[in-house]
């Protein structure tokens, strides 16, 4: 990785060029990349309040300070427009929060990737897209304020692959992984409400694998729909498996949330029955781990007990994302990360 305080000069404003430039110094993400020129830059700046050259975050592995001159030259470079830099300051910041483990979250051999949920306001204000394809293309908002993020792990905190990403296998999602929040077809309000912020716009950081899908087009009930919920959340291959203090993010589609909210079903009423369904016999997980983070209650389980695949019901979180069609997802986490969900603009 070169220096990140060497200056470089981009003769050309060809994406690919600068793309090139980039590369050569061991920078940016392998796709052309938009010339962060003084004049964009000052532009992006525009989009957010405050010092431009004030530190805002130290990012692990390389301590590398963020600051919003920062943060703006890697949104240009992205693609983003000034409306989305609230959102990547308030990303930044949710970053460093302690039970993120932002050091773990890059150094580990796991595919791990910050998701980044937008919520509220500034979803809608951004142009961001919670309904139909939110995860996929297509969206400026969410392609290139998520691909902002990553250049800011790779250039100010140094995860770059090797260096500072020890990925094994890497992951699309350490491309972009960004989306928001379906809050005008949640029957429960907005995720970031139900977790004691109440600011107008929030973002919420969760650092776990791709969206696993979960498909169920006949059940009119919640039980049927949660049951398969459960079975996805229950893998011996989840990191969250030796680490009973590991979330997992349920992304339910808005008629499955429906399905749900028909039957009086709450959020806590979601996750206390995906608490009870998603278990595995306790002696199949003490054989596929000898080094377990389990409460000690688990550990005081008899082998053929059944146990929660995480030890409360608060860590399943559960938010509406999508359109038309009855398929949600589940993203379980790296393990040893909590998410974080901050304010917008404070």
């Amino acid at each position: 990785m070169a220096d990140p305080l060497e200056t470089l000069e981009v003769t050309s404003d060809d994406p690919d060029a600068v793309r090139d430039a980039y590369a050569a110094r061991g920078w940016g993400d392998g796709l052309p990349l938009v010339a962060p020129t003084p004049q964009r830059v000052d532009a992006m700046l525009t989009g957010c309040e405050g010092d431009p050259d004030e530190p805002i975050a130290t990012l692990p592995p390389r301590s590398g300070v963020a600051t919003r001159r920062a943060i703006a030259v890697n949104a240009v470079l992205a693609g983003c427009r000034p409306e989305h830099m609230p959102v990547l300051v308030a990303a930044v910041w949710a970053l460093t929060r302690p039970e993120v483990n932002l050091r773990g979250v890059n150094a580990t051999t796991h595919p791990v990737a910050p998701l980044l949920i937008v919520h509220g306001e500034i979803a809608r204000s951004g142009g961001y897209n919670a309904g139909l394809g939110a995860f996929g293309p297509g969206n400026a908002a969410n392609a290139a304020t998520g691909r902002a993020l990553r250049l800011i792990l790779l250039h100010v905190a140094g995860a770059g692959p090797g260096s500072g990403d020890a990925s094994t296998q890497g992951g699309p999602a350490k491309y972009t992984y960004c989306v928001a929040e379906n809050l005008g077809e949640s029957p429960w309000g907005g995720y970031a409400a139900s977790v004691g912020v109440t600011a107008p716009s929030a973002v919420t950081v969760h650092c776990g694998e791709a969206p696993h899908n979960v498909h169920d087009m006949e059940s009119a009930g919640p039980a049927p729909i949660l049951d398969k919920v459960a079975s996805a959340m229950a893998s011996l291959g989840s990191n969250n498996m030796p680490v009973s203090s590991g979330e997992f993010f349920v992304m339910l589609c808005p008629e499955h949330a429906a399905a749900c909210a028909a039957a009086g079903w709450t959020r806590s009423h979601v996750a206390s029955y995906l608490h009870e369904r998603a278990r595995m016999r306790t002696g199949d997980l003490r054989d596929a781990f000898a080094l377990r983070a389990w409460a000690p209650w688990q550990e005081a389980l008899d082998n053929d007990e059944p146990m929660p695949v995480t030890e409360h019901p608060g860590n399943i979180r559960i938010v509406v994302v999508g359109g038309p069609g009855k398929h949600s997802s589940v993203i379980p986490s790296w393990g040893m990360t909590r998410s974080a969900t901050v304010p917008v603009g404070d």
